[in-house]
């Protein structure tokens, strides 16, 4: 089996004082692709938000791309995400910068300098994920599909090893839906890149079938262990 890039045991997961999620165990291996699936206020958000350290883990084991999360505070995790890659429902870009801008902005916060090799991984990105000639394109210009094409660019620019997308084809007609599941699945497929799925899009599950996490009564249930 390839390695684990996140290894969740006995885990409990918190917002607050509240125990969400009791119990937690599972563990996603590099290049695969799971769904995180279950109603609303079931913790689905509550766990990714513990997988990428916005939300603490108090209790258990937790370990996301070599970070321990039991040992995660604010210091540490910028480092966390460098080597992560969230893509978000509403896309969350600057919207007084052009899709270039976009992508220099979240390079340079995250500590590259040298110009050359900023407009080069701009270009590489984009290049994957079909946007090559739209740099210039500030997001207003552009559609819901192309925004979300933007952002998973802006996840891949620091060849994470995890991406953590949450609800990426909420926004989007199904012809669109299509185009991005296909998108990511590329992207586990075609350089070892794990992706974790929130999704309440059965459409999307039933066409693009895959391992699934699902929230429910307090308790993770993994497809795979059954």
């Amino acid at each position: 089996m390839s390695e684990a890039v996140v290894s969740i045991k006995n885990a409990n997961i918190y917002q607050g004082s509240n125990l969400i999620l009791e119990n937690v165990n599972f563990e996603v291996h590099k290049g695969e692709f799971v769904y995180l699936v279950g109603k609303t206020g079931t913790g689905k958000s509550s766990l990714l938000k513990t997988l990428y350290g916005e939300l603490t883990l108090k209790e258990g084991i937790g370990n996301v791309v070599g970070f321990d999360l039991l040992d995660m505070d604010w210091k540490k995790v910028p480092f966390l995400r460098r080597n992560l890659g969230v893509i978000f429902q509403d896309f969350q870009l600057l919207t007084d910068r052009s899709v270039y801008e976009n992508l220099k902005f979240v390079l340079k916060a995250t500590g590259w300098t040298d110009e050359r090799l900023i407009e080069g991984k701009i270009n590489d990105v984009l290049d994957k994920v079909g946007l090559k000639s739209k740099g210039f394109k500030m997001p207003f210009e552009m559609s819901g599909g192309e925004q979300q094409r933007v952002d998973i660019a802006r996840a891949l620019l620091n060849s994470p090893k995890l991406i953590l997308a949450d609800e990426p084809t909420g926004n989007l007609d199904p012809e669109t839906s299509d185009e991005i599941m296909q998108l990511l699945i590329q992207i586990a497929k075609d350089y070892g890149t794990t992706v974790i799925m929130a999704t309440h899009d059965f459409i999307v599950i039933n066409r693009y079938p895959s391992r699934m996490l699902k929230t429910e009564m307090g308790k993770l249930i993994d497809s795979a262990a059954s």
